[in-house]
């Protein structure tokens, strides 16, 4: 049985928990979200808590077992804490700015470039730091990648947008390979 699984998901005071054969609906101060559940999933709600059960024992209930009891936990933590993704900006001239449903980036490229805000999505801009927000975890994680896909580093100067804390690793030149730097051939 998964280790996971196994664990109950606590429903905390002001959500409200839903589960109709094969949706799950969970809603609270931060938004609502829904899940489409398999057959081979069954869930059972008692005293607060959820229980994610197998209804058979195949290798397909078993695989997704832990899976839905960590989406379910997901969705739970969404609707009261929300989740947030950060992003900076590194280069000379790279800059993001808010306006109205959309953000303006200038990330070097001959003009702005332009990314819809999507619904149940808030995003926010300080210096050179992008704020991703909202309930569904998986969803703000495709839009910081998106904006991140816009200019991703580069290994020689480490220029483009990146996950706040990533490391890029750094390539040397052309220039100091040709010096003969130590450990370089001539």
């Amino acid at each position: 049985m998964s280790k996971i699984g196994k664990k109950p998901v606590v429903i905390p005071k002001g959500v409200e928990f839903n589960w109709q054969r094969p949706t799950v609906k969970v809603k609270g101060p931060k938004g609502e979200l829904r899940l489409e559940v398999r057959p081979e999933i069954n869930i059972e709600v008692k005293d607060g808590q959820v229980w994610v059960k197998r209804a058979n024992e195949s290798r397909s209930a078993h695989s997704l077992h832990g899976t839905y009891r960590s989406l379910i936990r997901n969705m739970i933590a969404g609707v009261t804490e929300g989740f947030e993704k950060k992003l900076e900006l590194v280069g000379v001239g790279y800059k993001v700015e808010v306006k109205g449903k959309a953000v303006v980036l200038s990330l070097g490229f001959t003009r702005p470039v332009e990314f819809v805000i999507p619904e149940g999505i808030q995003i926010s801009a300080d210096k050179n730091v992008i704020s991703i927000r909202g309930a569904d975890k998986q969803r703000v994680g495709e839009i910081a990648a998106e904006i991140r896909a816009l200019r991703p580093p580069e290994p020689y100067k480490g220029k483009g947008v990146r996950y706040q804390g990533e490391y890029v690793r750094h390539k040397a030149g052309k220039a100091a390979v040709a010096s003969g730097a130590p450990g370089t051939a001539k």
